[in-house]
């Protein structure tokens, strides 16, 4: 997980860390419910159905979730370390307050999943749709979100400091006051920003991808832009 610093046109640019999960001969889940502050160690999650349970402040250490259902599972505040959550569906996942320390989400089916006030580090989403995603208030840091559909995923208030978006489709997006450092966009296949244009700054885009944005920086300043009128 060392980096090093690339030279791009004499520019020095930060390397996303990325996790390197290695889990260990995983235990199979016995089958009870989650707990609430419960501790959970090298156990393999296995197509369980999670939905409606409470594990509020669980910690989850060498864990892997395997086609799990987490429809309103409540996970408030609890902490994932070391873990992988492998083709996971659900909606209204609540992680809210949660912390994410080197995860791998891959193949993800979500909608209103809520990391309002999360902290990842050292995470990467990989493949999926994930829809209304709620990161409000988190805190993201070293995280890769890499061939992943982002529909209207809100990052108000969010602070992202190194994260990349390797092709992924990138809807209606809300960055109303992010605060960003190291963000690269330039590899988005789809980028739509519906709020927050104006704080984009600490990001770098393609110039194809300024030319799509132009009227909205420039709706943002107060320009208009018009055709030349027609004389005659």
């Amino acid at each position: 997980m060392t980096t090093h610093d690339r030279k791009r046109g004499g520019t020095k640019r930060p390397v996303v860390k990325v996790p390197e999960v290695r889990l260990p001969g995983l235990r199979p889940y016995g089958g009870a419910e989650l707990e609430p502050e419960g501790d959970y160690d090298g156990l393999a999650f296995t197509e369980a159905d999670l939905a409606g349970q409470s594990g509020i402040g669980a910690r989850f250490l060498d864990c892997g979730l395997y086609a799990c259902g987490l429809d309103g599972t409540e996970l408030v505040a609890a902490r994932f370390t070391d873990c992988v959550l492998d083709g996971v569906r659900g909606v209204g996942t609540d992680l809210s307050k949660a912390g994410l320390r080197d995860v791998e989400i891959r193949d993800a089916r979500l909608g209103g999943t809520q990391l309002h006030g999360a902290a990842l580090e050292r995470v990467v989403f990989r493949g999926g749709k994930i829809d209304y995603l709620n990161l409000r208030g988190a805190a993201l840091k070293d995280v890769t979100f890499e061939s992943v559909v982002l529909s209207e995923a809100d990052f108000g208030g969010a602070k992202l400091e190194r994260v990349v978006f390797r092709d992924c489709a990138l809807r209606r997006a809300d960055f109303t006051g992010a605060r960003m450092k190291d963000v690269d966009l330039r590899a988005v296949t789809e980028l739509d920003v519906a709020r927050g244009i104006e704080h984009l700054s600490g990001a770098v885009i393609s110039p194809s991808q300024l030319l799509d944005l132009a009227p909205a920086f420039a709706a943002q300043i107060g320009v208009r832009v018009e055709s030349s009128p027609v004389e005659g």
